[in-house]
This record gives structure tokens, sequence and C-alpha cells, in this order.
């Protein structure tokens, strides 16, 4: 389930970016959480946050609700 997530983050993203290839997805395994760590280049993190964070809110969404081994999944956008 995770590798199935981790496909949704990367097709949603990478078509927002403008270097696709510097975008990059870690997965980190809490007690509660599944913590998704997203990495893009230093240029497209407002292309992926948007305007007021509409663009990370409506990508989170999507991805929050599809269930991973009984746990909350956190979509973080590391710079």
């Amino acid at each position: 389930m995770q590798k199935d997530v981790k496909e949704l983050v990367m097709t949603i993203v990478k078509p927002l970016v403008t270097d696709p290839d510097a975008v990059s997805l870690e997965v980190v395994e809490g007690e509660e959480f599944m913590e998704y760590h997203l990495e893009v280049a230093e240029g497209d993190i407002g292309r992926i946050i948007g305007r007021q964070g509409r663009i990370i809110q409506a990508i989170r969404t999507v991805v929050y609700f599809v269930p991973v081994e009984g746990k909350k999944v956190r979509l973080l956008v590391d710079q």
C-alpha cells in the first residue's frame, strides 16, 4: 500500500514542477503515522505549495484518503 501512495503523489506532483527529475519521496514509518517527505527543486516549492497553500492542501486531501496499514498519512514538503 505504501507503493500506491508513493505512486499517487509522484503522479500528481511531477506534472506540476519544472524539474521532474528532482522530485523525490521518502517514507518514514512511525507508530501512528506514515510520513511521506516530498522534496522538489528549490524553484518548484512555490508550484507545489500554491497560493495560500491551496495546491499542497488539495494533494494532501487526496492522499489522506488512501488507507495505509491502519495508520494515518502525513505529507510533508522538505526543502
